[in-house]
């Protein structure tokens, strides 16, 4: 895992611009550095080091490994590749980045792990490439050397890279298929080009400018979305869609139509609906995600893992757990989880019953909420776009701990949820596709199960499956009647915020399989994910999620929507396909909670005065986005006249974004 930065000039930049949106981003890298500059084909690249880059021993020296130091250059160039590197595979400075192969003619900046590539290497060196270091760098090079474009069908990972090919004068950037790893560009006022791993690398460089993205801080403020396009709340910004390339000439101007480059969509997720009997799914289920497993335990430094008592990450850690013991390893697993001093929100009994039967070594944290402000100015910075919840406060603390135990990798359960219907919330979309296809007495029964088993009232229930089957305009009516967010708060002021107000959620509720595709593509999952790589790379961490091995999506996606969720449970196949694996109280255990904090005691009874002075700061900072009606929000929420919503932290920390970003209001 590691940070890249690049840029491609309409004629020449100084290549003092690239070292300076490199070293912003010191943290997803402190191990190394390094930079290649191009300023004509036929000239010799110039490739520097910096403070960090280890120095090689001398017969060990790879060809790409810099020969002098960058300590201020006034040169230009019309191709620059910079690079963070936090060591993973590897870790002698063979696997120093940029990296080259095929004398020079490839380079290449990249982020991320092929976990397959011992496989890969293997086929490639059959077809006469050889290697010099251990890395999945250079596999990623020869690949693409020996196939092209193609070699990325072959990749099981996580990946966002550029590669120059200097013979064809061309950069290729790509990214993995579900967006694990971020890859955002920025083209300048002056059509210079740059990509990186965080927005937040633009800000150092010259002739930027903050603007505010209308449509899109709509979209966060009032629907608690974001990363469902390929635009960012930054206007301007933009980052390549999961599973999207793209290919530049290096010789002509950048082409673009209002900043936006053309992509090429790669990946697919197969929409091949197959059935076989559920025991046999279970089996197959619980084979392929050992098999991910696996693999993403492929390192050279400590691997751990994130535990909340869920389904999802004990799955993960039990699955770990049986691997490592056939592997014979002696050390214990280290877990690292997040406790409440709020029962309600406290998973304490579930962590234990899963660290008990693992015998893992269980490392705990308290995010507290003394701590949360003076820590989310941080986390914003880190972040580089306004975040939805608190919880991502309890994300932080748990890859602080680890971090703080000397651990460098760790699997998480990202993705579950989204390709297996795990979400409560959704059961209307469930009604829906029982009421169309007219299986009647199921949809009784599902409401009968889902109300006894998950304790939601009749009311609610038919207000969700009203929701999935109502014309649009009838759902706004419907959320303003329950009291939900509709799609024109009075709370903003719509003469500045001068955006589309629909929802970015319609058309996703049509099936169960509908629901999960948009999940996994665009309305949830790559906003969960976007969370947590900034949150694991604040901390020099690379968090691997098992649940998006290409090989157990593209299952997931093709069992029947019964294997998924039935008479009221959720995550069907899950749950059969670890049973014997995970505690038995885990598999039965029908509650979710995942990290969360007590947001609403926060709010309403432990620090309400400090929320209204947050409240009132980030009114004032969102140049006129957020009215007083902001207030009226969170006193009615506060003295209990309406329920507790994630949009209070969310006008919050909106606010508090614009002001650290400097992000101004087009008016």
């Amino acid at each position: 895992m590691c940070g890249i930065s690049g840029f491609i000039a309409s004629n020449t930049l100084p290549i003092d611009n690239l070292r300076d949106a490199t070293n912003i981003i010191r943290h997803r890298g402190p191990d190394d550095e390094g930079f290649v500059f191009f300023s004509d084909k036929s000239d010799v690249p110039l490739v520097l080091s910096g403070p960090d880059t280890p120095v090689p021993v001398a017969e060990k020296t790879p060809a790409w490994f810099p020969q002098e130091q960058y300590i201020e250059n006034k040169a230009a160039a019309r191709v620059g590749f910079g690079h963070r590197r936090l060591s993973i595979l590897d870790l002698s400075p063979l696997g120093h980045q940029p990296m080259s192969y095929s004398n020079g003619r490839y380079w290449i900046t990249y982020n991320g792990e092929v976990y397959n590539y011992l496989e890969i290497r293997t086929e490639l060196q059959a077809l006469g490439h050889e290697f010099v270091s251990r890395t999945d760098t250079e596999v990623i090079l020869a690949a693409y050397a020996q196939w092209g474009k193609e070699c990325l069908s072959k990749f099981n990972g996580m990946w966002s890279f550029a590669i120059f090919d200097r013979d064809d004068n061309k950069i290729f950037l790509a990214r993995d298929r579900f967006g694990v790893k971020p890859l955002y560009y920025w083209l300048s006022p002056k059509n210079d080009f740059y990509f990186g791993s965080e927005i937040k690398q633009f800000t150092a460089l010259p002739d930027w400018d903050a603007v505010v993205n209308k449509q899109r801080a709509y979209d966060f403020l009032v629907w608690g979305i974001t990363d469902h396009t390929d635009e960012t709340l930054f206007q301007g910004v933009f980052h390549i869609r999961p599973g999207h390339y793209a290919e530049i000439k290096a010789s002509d101007a950048v082409p673009h139509v209002s900043g936006r480059i053309n992509t090429v969509k790669w990946y697919e997720i197969s929409k091949t609906k197959f059935s076989v009997p559920m025991a046999q799914a279970a089996e197959e289920f619980h084979s392929l995600l050992k098999q991910s497993v696996g693999v993403r335990l492929r390192s050279d430094v400590a691997v751990g893992s994130c535990l909340s008592g869920g389904l999802d990450s004990s799955s993960i850690v039990c699955l770990m757990q049986n691997i490592l013991q056939e592997n014979g390893a002696n050390n214990a697993q280290k877990t690292f989880s997040a406790l409440s001093d709020v029962e309600k929100f406290n998973e304490q009994r579930w962590i234990e019953a899963v660290v008990n039967h693992a015998q893992t070594e269980a490392h705990y944290t308290h995010p507290k909420m003394d701590d949360l402000f003076d820590i989310s100015r941080s986390i914003t910075w880190h972040q580089d776009e306004p975040f939805g919840s608190t919880s991502i406060f309890a994300q932080w603390n748990v890859f602080k701990l680890a971090a703080e135990e000397d651990v460098r990798v760790m699997l998480d359960g990202q993705g579950a949820d989204e390709q297996l219907f795990g979400y409560h919330g959704a059961m209307g979309v469930r009604f829906g596709a029982l009421f169309r296809s007219m299986r009647w007495v199921q949809l009784l029964r599902e409401f009968v199960k889902v109300h006894n088993i998950h304790g939601y009232s009749y009311r609610t229930l038919i207000a969700q499956f009203a929701a999935s089957v109502l014309p649009q305009p009838m759902q706004s009516i419907l959320r303003k009647m329950l009291g939900k967010t509709t799609s024109v708060p009075d709370w903003i002021d719509w003469n500045v915020l001068s955006a589309m107000r629909v929802s970015p959620f319609k058309g996703a509720e049509k099936s169960v399989y509908d629901y999960c595709y948009a999940q996994m593509t665009s309305t949830n999952l790559q906003m969960l994910l976007h969370w947590e790589d900034r949150d694991s790379m604040a901390h020099s961490i690379e968090s691997r999620v098992p649940f998006l091995d290409y090989r157990v999506v593209e299952f997931s996606m093709g069992i029947p929507d019964d294997y998924k969720t039935c008479n009221g449970v959720t995550k069907r196949i899950l749950r059969a396909g670890m049973s014997g694996t995970i505690p038995n109280e885990i598999r039965d255990r029908m509650d979710k909670i995942g990290f969360a904090t007590p947001e609403e005691v926060w709010v309403r009874e432990a620090a309400p005065d400090l929320f209204r002075q947050k409240m009132k700061e980030a009114i004032e900072s969102s140049q006129g986005i957020l009215n007083s009606n902001c207030m009226n929000i969170l006193e009615d929420v506060i003295a209990g006249r309406k329920p507790f919503s994630f949009v209070i932290w969310r006008m919050i920390n909106f606010g508090e974004w614009m002001k650290l970003f400097s992000v101004r209001v087009a008016r």
